[in-house]
Formats: structure tokens, sequence, C-alpha cells
């Protein structure tokens, strides 16, 4: 899976986007035009959970709908501290349902499938990537357009670790450790986390315990299902919540008080040297601190360097049209138009930053900053693990948050956490 990513995901994307320049390819509609201009007032709601790009969503509301006459776009967006999956739930059941919205795939698509539109047939689906696919793919059937492909790890300021005469980037636990000390030693706090997120912790930090398993992944959350597999006893998760222990010991203070934009300002101000995050958070670093010079570090378990140097991947979440919306037609031509028009292909790489998923689109590093060139760096030597919290039962991943603020507060053992890691995947797992 992990040689599938390089060599079809990041690395052709990138590669083809690179090839490609500025230019544009016979599909591209000259000015991002539309091919087929709405001749009625229509309004296609989104709901959206990316908060990095709300500003920029605005400016492409704006753009799309002064070349679009007829159509208005009306987007909301919930994330970062608020559970975006909660409150897409309360509009369907209270008949507010968007016309487009964002979801994960593999369980999040089957808890989602039946409200979903099949979109195999638009002229998108040939230029994306095979394995951004596959999250969204059931029974050959196409549910959702990916957003674009991330990565994350520890992101970490140049400058504050060259302060502390860090010169080699840590690849191992103990390693890691050493520069928190250096860190410290030099009056700097090593991490900002926000663990008053429960996707950072029951999602994003979870997954390094299950990206790690031997022989895969899959392996592992299939032996859950059955029986086979118990987080209390596992060597990985024996080894990982040694990586928690470490980020809460050299922490900034209350990390459980601390939402998703308190940590990304701690950080992009220098007020610490590492966070746990990706490069979603490029755009809002940059407002803060444009001139601020990234890396991003792998988060290992173990002392082995050459099993630790690596980072996590995958395609965040997708696109996807309510199958009963009035406005179809529109909310196709939207999504058409996001990927193949100069106008939104400049928004995906020049305005979100977002790492293409469809090889048809430009990408050029620069454009999409210091932390998706690390990503870029890092699929080209093959040192990446996989996303596996989309197939987490649906629920889980706040359930593990909880579960894991709790154990951070000390309100839990070590044991105690696996025993309710175990509860809430046997409660939740299909039957």
């Amino acid at each position: 899976m992990v040689k599938k990513w390089v060599t079809a995901g990041l690395a052709v994307a990138l590669t083809a986007g690179l090839a490609a320049g500025c230019g544009s390819d016979s599909s591209t509609m000259a000015g991002g035009q539309a091919s087929t201009a709405s001749k009625k007032n229509v309004t296609v709601k989104i709901f959206q959970f990316k908060v990095e790009i709300v500003e920029q969503m605005n400016k492409l509301k704006a753009e799309y709908e002064s070349s679009h006459p007829g159509v208005k776009l009306e987007i909301e967006t919930v994330g970062g501290n608020g559970d975006y999956g909660a409150v897409l739930k309360t509009k369907f059941a209270s008949n507010e349902s968007p016309d487009i919205f964002n979801i994960g795939g593999y369980s999040e698509r089957d808890v989602w499938l039946e409200h979903l539109e099949d979109l195999s047939g638009e002229p998108w689906v040939k230029d994306v990537v095979q394995v951004a696919k596959e999250p969204m793919m059931k029974d050959g059937k196409l549910y959702g357009m990916p957003m674009g492909i991330e990565g994350y790890g520890y992101i970490y300021n140049k400058d504050l670790f060259a302060k502390a005469g860090i010169t080699n980037p840590p690849k191992t636990l103990s390693q890691l450790e050493e520069a928190a000390k250096k860190l410290q030693a030099a009056g700097i706090t090593p991490f900002a986390n926000g663990y008053q997120e429960w996707w950072v912790l029951g999602l994003h930090n979870l997954n390094v315990a299950f990206a790690n398993q031997k022989p895969n992944p899959d392996a592992f959350i299939k032996g859950l299902n059955d029986g086979t597999q118990k987080f209390k006893g596992n060597p990985v998760m024996e080894n990982w919540i040694k990586l928690l222990d470490l980020s809460l010991k050299y922490s900034n203070k209350n990390p459980l008080t601390t939402d998703y934009n308190s940590q990304v300002t701690l950080f992009a101000k220098g007020e610490t040297a590492m966070m746990q995050q990706g490069n979603w958070t490029q755009v809002q670093i940059n407002g803060i601190n444009p001139n601020i010079k990234l890396g991003l570090l792998p988060m290992p378990i173990g002392e082995d360097a050459a099993e630790g140097d690596k980072i996590l991947t995958g395609v965040p979440n997708n696109w996807v049209i309510w199958n009963k919306s009035k406005v179809k037609p529109e909310a196709k031509e939207f999504l058409n138009w996001l990927v193949s028009s100069d106008a939104g292909k400049k928004y995906i790489t020049k305005e979100f930053k977002f790492i293409p998923a469809l090889t048809n689109i430009p990408a050029d590093p620069a454009d999409l900053g210091d932390i998706a060139a690390e990503i870029t760096r890092y699929s080209k030597d093959n040192k990446l693990l996989s996303w596996n919290f989309m197939k987490f039962p649906d629920g889980a991943g706040q359930e593990f948050g909880a579960s894991m603020q709790a154990y951070a507060a000390g309100k839990s053992s070590k044991d105690q956490l696996f025993d309710a890691f175990q509860k809430t995947w046997d409660n939740l797992k299909k039957k």
C-alpha cells in the first residue's frame, strides 16, 4: 500500500503538475468560465470542514458566482474545534441537508452511502489518482471527489531547532526526547499540543499505532473485528503510548484546554518548536508568520531509525453530492469547475495549498509551501505510512479521543486506556 502511494499518489500527482508547469490541459475551460451557464436562479448549499480555507472559499464563491450567472453558493464551515460529523448528521435529521458536503472514506462512506450520488460518470474521474479513488469506491462505483492528498507528523520550526543546537532531525523515540531536552534547555517549549480536540488524539495520534502494525494495518483491523487481536498486550500499542507520554512531558501548558486554533497560533508565533499537524495548517501558519521556516518530522515509536523515519499520508476527505438534491446538475458543475478550470485549479494549489489528487492539476511545490515540499520529499524516498482512522467503526474516533484525554489528565492508567479502546471497538464494530 505504501509503495502504491508513492508510485501512483504523490509522486505522480506532483510530477505531472511540474511537467505541466503553469499551463492547462485540453479539457481546461478558458478563463474558468462555465461550459453551460445555468439559466435559472439556484442556490447550491455547501457544507465543508476545512476551517483553514474559509477566507479562500469566500473568494472562490465570489469568483464562481461572477462566471456562473443564476447560481449562488451558500458555504458553511464547521471544523477545527467543532464536531463536523455531528453537525452534518443533525442537518440530515432536521431536513436541512446540504447539496455538497465532505465525508471520509471506507467506514464513513458506508454510513452515508444511501445519501450519496454516484459520480462515476463525471468527466474528472479519469484524472483521479487510483489510490485516491479507493476510499470512496463501492461495488465499482465512485461516490466522492478527493479533496487532495495530505501528510502529517511533527511540524517543526527550523530556526528554533538551530537555536537549540539540534543539527540532525530526530528519527527515533530517544532522539526525539533528546531534541525536546535541548529545546527546554534553550528556554523553548518543545510541543504545542491541541489535545482539547478529540480528533488530534483519537484519529491522528492513535493512527500512528495502527500504521505501524505488522504485517499491515488492515490485518490488525480485521483481527480487532474478529476478536483475534486486542489493544492490550499489543507490542506496537505499548510502544506508541510512550510517544504520547513524551509529548505530554514536554508540552505547552494546559494541553487539554488548548484547541486547534490556539495550538497552531502558539506554534506559528514561535512560542513552541513542534506541533502534531499536517500540510493543511500551511495557510493559517503563513497568515500569522509568513517568514517561518518549516520542516516535518516523523512520529517515531521505537529505536529503528529506518522504520521511524516515515510520515503519515492519506486522502483527508472527499467532496460528495446529496443524491436527493434539487440542484444536482449545478452541484456537479461546481465540482467539475473546481478541478478542470484554470480558476479552480488555482484555488486548489495556490490558495488552499492542497496537494492535488488529480493528475491534470499543475502543482508547483513553491505554491504549496514548506510542509507539502517535505511530504513530497518523503514520498520520493518511499518513507510513508498509511491513514487508517477512516476504517475505525463509526463514532469510535470521538470515544478514543475522550479516553485519551482522560489518560492525559491522569484519570486512567495505560491498561485502563487500552481497555477503553477495546470496549469502544467491540461496541461499535459491525456485528
